[in-house]
């Protein structure tokens, strides 16, 4: 890829070269911690011939504290073995809607939003919210984000399907146990050449204004827009921006890859089926349950992977039940989908 980029009238194509740039970017970051694991333990090597020559064993203390930091390392590679699939290495949208429930599961969805958030960050990802339609009197009824980040859309795909939360209600005055569901959705961003079929007559467009905290930043032109793709019924909406013209760019480009990752769930499907397999591929099942009342366990549907360290992974350490369904998608012990019941 550098050859490629060092090639004579590469950059008269500033579209092409900017993206080819950004995925050399983006696999010599997937390389980096590989190189830095090589040699610190081919330095690890040298500092045990050194500690057998001399006899020195603070120095096959030093080696084992060393060991023990790339392993820890390793455990975190590991996620980029299991990241095959074609689109796995691109930037994610991240769409999570809130299901029935009003109040609770507004704020149930906002509390996923954080959880998503704080992950990424901790990964080094940047996350831009797109669009975001806040709750009437706490949390969110829906909420759209673009991660950007080295196979952002490859881990955050394990990801799609109904989160479930059990939990004293904050809101309920008898502080009662409530159930809310709310639902995560994840599609790659797509590059500009490749083409998905979208007739101008199969979409309706409209603009709103913008919604906001109010003050002197609160937009006052009908700048936000919604688009529905009328064959599907796929609805994407954008406001984040002040411009009427760049949030119409943003909403077809995550129309787009809707579009694509709809079909390419349908294709699954089909392939499915001419095995013989019963599975469900889609985000509209139940995959994991957060249970915060009579006790504290977070639990997997598809892998069994639990914790109860429930406060730590709301604040985003998600990364084990993400590696353990990368492995049993990778076993074939568990579908691309999910299991359970729909929102």
């Amino acid at each position: 890829m550098r050859q490629e980029a060092a090639r004579e009238g590469f950059w008269d194509d500033l579209e092409a070269s900017r993206a080819h740039s950004q995925q050399m970017s983006q696999l010599e970051r997937f390389l980096a911690p590989w190189q830095r694991m090589e040699r610190r333990v081919a330095e690890a090597l040298e500092m045990i011939e050194l500690a057998q020559t001399e006899g020195d064993e603070s120095l096959v203390e030093d080696v084992a504290r060393e060991l023990e930091e790339v392993e820890a390392e390793l455990a975190h590679c590991e996620h980029a073995l299991l990241l095959s699939g074609e689109h796995d290495f691109r930037n994610a949208y991240l769409s999570i809607n809130a299901g029935a429930g009003g109040t609770e599961s507004q704020d149930w969805a906002e509390m996923l939003q954080r959880m998503y958030t704080l992950w990424a960050e901790g990964r080094g990802m940047e996350v831009e919210v797109l669009n975001c339609t806040p709750g009437e009197s706490a949390g969110i009824k829906s909420v759209t984000c673009l991660v950007k980040g080295p196979f952002a859309f490859g881990l955050l795909r394990s990801e799609v399907g109904v989160h479930r939360l059990v939990r004293l209600s904050p809101f309920d005055a008898a502080h009662r146990r409530h159930t809310s569901f709310a639902s995560v959705d994840v599609v790659p961003e797509l590059d500009d050449d490749i083409h998905i079929d979208i007739s101008p007559d199969d979409l309706r467009i409209e603009t709103y204004r913008s919604g906001g905290a109010g003050g002197q930043h609160v937009n006052k032109t009908d700048s936000a827009v919604r688009i529905t793709h009328i064959p599907t019924g796929t609805v994407v909406q954008c406001q984040n921006e002040r411009s009427q013209h760049r949030n119409r760019d943003t909403a077809m480009r995550i129309l787009r890859s809707r579009l694509f990752e709809q079909e390419r769930r349908r294709q699954e499907e089909e392939k499915a089926a001419l095995r013989g397999e019963q599975r469900t591929i889609g985000w509209g099942s139940q995959i994991r349950s957060y249970v915060l009342h009579p006790y504290m366990m977070i639990k997997d549907l598809r892998t069994g992977y639990t914790s109860s360290d429930t406060q730590r992974v709301l604040d985003g350490a998600i990364d084990p039940y993400i590696q353990a369904y990368l492995q049993s998608t990778a076993a074939g012990s568990v579908s691309a989908g999910g299991s359970g019941a729909p929102l």
